[in-house]
């Protein structure tokens, strides 16, 4: 932290928007205390690390906005409120909850000690140690009657489908308002979520949904954090979130983490199961990115979208594939070729890369997103047009056509949805070798992202 008079990006208490100043005016009011230092979080969401001082004693408090422009509109802004409040009634490590400034609409909450990122384990006897206490907790979670989320608004699947679905009606009706091209991916995934609900299965618990995000110190968890997508469904759920998780932020071999979940609850989870949720929950990164990447706001980090629409996707086919015992190719990707237009590519890549090497903190962050653009577009321009004639000459043969299609994208979908129960081998290889092509674009930046590994792990 650091003085009130300026934080870590050269910013004094005046020079902070006119909505910020009124969330601080807020926290002092209701709270009671005086914000003595505050640093705003470098990411595109707004929030604050604050540390306010009440009677002489300091209270480190984390200031929670909105995701504006980003919001998935899954759940209302006060949905994380109300379940952190409920699971820290039930004795789980997660931030008090002060209070919710009205406008600007912000979460104020604890600041927890500790660091999330699993991978930044200090060696493999932390990792284990933590995995092993999130496992437990995420048991005491599991094990929470759901009664207690219904009474704050979260609805009880009432059957089997409905709880293997848990939350993806949601997720597909915020989809289908927001889709803007043709969707052969997401099409052919939510046809097979379908065909394969496991209708033998009825269990419910509280789901953190987005599962392993939590802080960590000295080999214990220290907080449950991302609470904003908790509901009801099939536990099983979570241990499936972990797998997508892992893509992001490795957390190293599961089987254990799983074995040890299972001796805590009692029960094993069968391998299919988690196989569905895997689908299921990686599903849901597409759909929410998938109107972004067509037409991104101003104040989203693009290719991080473009990643992260992508590699979920490909997380979807390799594991239904998988599931189904098909091996799936792997697609010969062009090296990048010499045009007239190069050298205006590498001028922008270049000057984006000294520019962000000199700046810090957010403008840092804003830099860093600006020149990723750069870069996936220098490969766009080298190496898309290879990669789009391949690929258009596998998607006519496919669909049997011998001329140009009007629209080859929408003439896909429709066979996907008409034919996609059938055709499954043929569409999953196509779309392994898309997902494929389209990673190799953005491969020189893809250590930068999260969510950028190639296998996931059981």
């Amino acid at each position: 932290m650091t003085t009130p008079e300026s934080n870590s990006q050269g910013m004094g208490r005046g020079e902070l928007d006119p909505e910020w100043e009124r969330a601080f005016r807020w926290v002092e009011s209701e709270l009671g205390a005086e914000i003595v230092s505050f640093e705003r979080q470098p990411r595109w969401r707004p929030a604050f690390f604050v540390e306010a001082v009440r009677d002489g004693e300091s209270i480190p408090l984390y200031l929670r906005g909105e995701r504006g422009e980003l919001d998935h509109g899954a759940y209302p802004f006060e949905h994380e409120a109300h379940v952190l409040r409920v699971m820290e009634e039930e004795g789980l490590p997660v931030p008090h909850i002060y209070g919710m400034v009205p406008d600007p609409k912000m979460i104020v909450m604890d600041k927890m000690p500790g660091r999330f990122d699993l991978s930044t384990a200090d060696d493999e006897a932390e990792r284990v140690s933590v995995l092993n206490h999130y496992m437990d907790l995420l048991a005491d979670l599991h094990a929470i009657d759901p009664k207690r989320f219904e009474e704050i608004g979260v609805p009880k699947p009432q059957d089997a489908e409905a709880a293997a679905f848990a939350d993806l009606a949601r997720w597909e009706q915020n989809y289908r308002a927001a889709k803007n091209r043709p969707e052969p991916i997401i099409e052919f995934i939510y046809g097979w979520l379908r065909r394969n609900v496991p209708r033998d299965r009825y269990e419910v618990a509280c789901l953190q949904v987005d599962s392993a995000q939590f802080l960590f110190d000295q080999g214990r968890v220290t907080s449950f954090i991302d609470l904003e997508l908790a509901t009801l469904g099939d536990p099983a759920a979570d241990l499936a979130g972990m797998r997508g998780r892992d893509l992001a932020e490795p957390l190293g071999p599961l089987a254990p983490a799983f074995d040890r979940y299972f001796e805590k609850t009692g029960v094993a989870i069968p391998n299919e199961v988690i196989d569905y949720h895997t689908v299921r929950f990686n599903l849901s990164t597409p759909t929410t990115c998938a109107p972004l990447v067509v037409a991104p706001p101003a104040a989203a980090d693009y290719i991080q979208y473009l990643g992260w629409y992508w590699v979920w996707s490909r997380a979807c086919i390799e594991v239904m594939a998988d599931s189904m015992g098909i091996a799936l190719p792997t697609p010969e990707i062009p090296a990048p070729r010499e045009t007239g237009f190069g050298p205006s590519h590498t001028w922008l890549v270049d000057k984006l890369g000294t520019l962000r090497s000199d700046s810090a903190d957010f403008l840092r962050y804003e830099l860093d997103t600006t020149w990723r653009n750069a870069v996936y577009l220098q490969r766009v321009e080298s190496m898309g047009p290879a990669m789009e004639a391949a690929e258009n000459a596998e998607i006519d043969a496919l669909l049997g056509r011998v001329s140009e299609p009007l629209d080859r994208e929408a003439d896909l979908e429709t066979f996907v949805i008409e034919q996609g129960a059938e055709r499954e081998a043929d569409l999953l290889a196509l779309f392994q070798k898309r997902c494929l092509r389209h990673e190799a674009l953005f491969e020189p930046v893809a250590r930068e992202l999260k969510g950028v590994k190639t296998q996931l792990l059981r």
